[in-house]
């Protein structure tokens, strides 16, 4: 009789090529590309003189440096030299090896992490990877995804498979249910606020309980995509009837008789019972309130209705030099309210929260009020269709009345490889995944925050719970 496997288990031992000296030879189901890890992988296959193993289980965009304005220009349209280079180069490499690009201005174009869903190219069971350390936001379909370095991407173009060692199995469950005002990027960050940004390290985490069972596919997609902010190497959520119905009927998802034996493994996947995880978390969805953070990594979060943490009030003196730094940088005082704190800009956007669902929570928010006279405010869809959708549903017509600058997809203020930047000093409220030092823009300070959360912010000014709307 078979040992009782989880997810994660049966995923690696169905994609298993060969072992070695502890390491085993992946093969790799899914490649998502972009512009900025891509040239030097495409460089060196040509250098050798090697082709693209599989280019049909590749798919190409565009995202992080491009502008989100006047995308229908296309490269030649980008200001910055470098960014127009890479840009240039995405299409050229696409070109030649015969991989599917959706190039600027292309509507179904957008960020990587949306487009690849959103397409039906990510799909339980499958290996994903790309050359993005958010590539984990796929693990919200029962994926194995993980993101890779320059150099793997040239191997996983070269042999469609890629080295890897094991990690360890973590189950992080959840009971309850989220209350009002609450959604998938508080439980994250509250999370991120209990264990820490190497909490998870060395593991890869299956999300299990009844209040990840509720969430929706866009939520379950923000959830797995803030686990590489907890050191894990993907995150994982089993398969169910909401994931079929998410992917029922896109371009990629399989059809007819091919979809009803796709449902059979994928159904499959699910942890057998008695599997034997090697740490167990549990957490009450409860006691999750809506989250904002206070320093420069995302586990330094609280509650909005909490007070700035005392780095004096740290034992460990490592965790309290770090957190004497981040108070620094992010020009705030201990023990003080962190709601109330006075804002520049607000951000809605990034792989983590610029879905569809994202902006109809935005917008319910907004809707009928105006953004403060001292904020600028901007929305960045994920994708060309999250755009098409939105306004279909006049979703951007209340966001731009209420003071949004509404803009075309991409990476934008995220990351800031783009001209979407803060200026040293500018606060801003970001429904993205990371608020590092300069992450933003030079000296620009970050609080990270759901879509709710930055749109109260956007209209009272400062930091402001949605409740406080109400």
């Amino acid at each position: 009789m078979t040992r009782p496997r989880t997810l994660y288990d049966k995923i690696w031992d169905a994609h298993a090529v060969a072992d070695d000296d502890g390491e085993t030879l992946l093969y790799i189901d899914l490649h998502l590309l972009h512009e900025v890890t891509s040239p030097q992988a495409f460089a060196g296959l040509a250098a050798a003189g090697r082709n693209v193993r599989r280019p049909a289980r590749a798919l190409a965009l565009s995202d992080h440096n491009v502008p989100t304005i006047g995308q229908a220009a296309g490269p030649a349209g980008v200001a910055d030299a470098e960014a127009r280079a890479q840009l240039e180069a995405l299409v050229a490499n696409t070109r030649r090896f015969g991989i599917e690009n959706f190039a600027m201005g292309d509507p179904r174009g957008g960020i990587v992490h949306v487009v690849g869903p959103e397409q039906g190219r990510s799909q339980p069971g499958m290996t994903i990877v790309c050359g993005d350390s958010h590539t984990s936001t796929h693990g919200a379909f029962g994926a194995l995804a993980f993101g890779i370095g320059t150099s793997e991407v040239e191997h996983v173009l070269a042999t469609q498979t890629i080295r890897q060692r094991k990690s360890r199995n973590m189950r992080i469950n959840v009971a309850g249910r989220l209350a009002p005002h609450v959604y998938a990027k508080d439980l994250a960050l509250h999370l991120l606020a209990a264990i820490g940004v190497d909490g998870a390290s060395g593991h890869v985490i299956e999300y299990t309980g009844p209040a990840i069972h509720a969430l929706s596919m866009e939520a379950r997609m923000t959830l797995c995509n803030l686990s590489i902010e907890m050191g894990a190497r993907a995150g994982l959520i089993a398969p169910d009837a909401t994931s079929f119905a998410y992917l029922e009927g896109r371009p990629a998802a399989p059809e007819g008789a091919a979809w009803e034996a796709a449902l059979a493994r994928w159904r499959a996947l699910a942890t057998d019972v008695g599997a034997v995880f090697d740490r167990d978390l549990a957490f009450d969805a409860a006691e999750v309130r809506p989250m904002v953070s206070w320093g420069t990594n995302p586990s330094q979060s609280v509650a909005v209705d909490a007070r700035i943490p005392d780095p004096a009030m740290l034992a460990d003196a490592d965790a309290r030099a770090a957190a004497e730094r981040a108070l620094t940088y992010m020009d705030l005082t201990p023990g003080g309210k962190i709601a109330g704190t006075r804002l520049d800009r607000v951000f809605i956007g990034s792989c983590t929260n610029s879905r569809i669902e994202d902006l109809r929570i935005a917008a319910d928010i907004v809707r009928g009020r105006k953004v403060a006279p001292h904020i600028r405010a901007m929305v960045v869809p994920g994708s060309g269709l999250v755009k098409r959708e939105a306004e279909a549903e006049g979703i951007d017509a209340v966001l731009r009345a209420a003071g949004f600058d509404w803009r075309e997809p991409g990476c934008s203020m995220c990351v800031g490889m783009n001209a979407d930047a803060l200026q040293p000093g500018e606060r801003c409220a970001a429904t993205s995944n990371r608020n590092f030092e300069n992450r933003q823009g030079r000296g620009g300070r970050t609080h990270l925050m759901s879509p709710a959360l930055a749109a109260a912010s956007a209209i009272a000014g400062y930091i402001a719970d949605p409740a406080s709307l109400d």
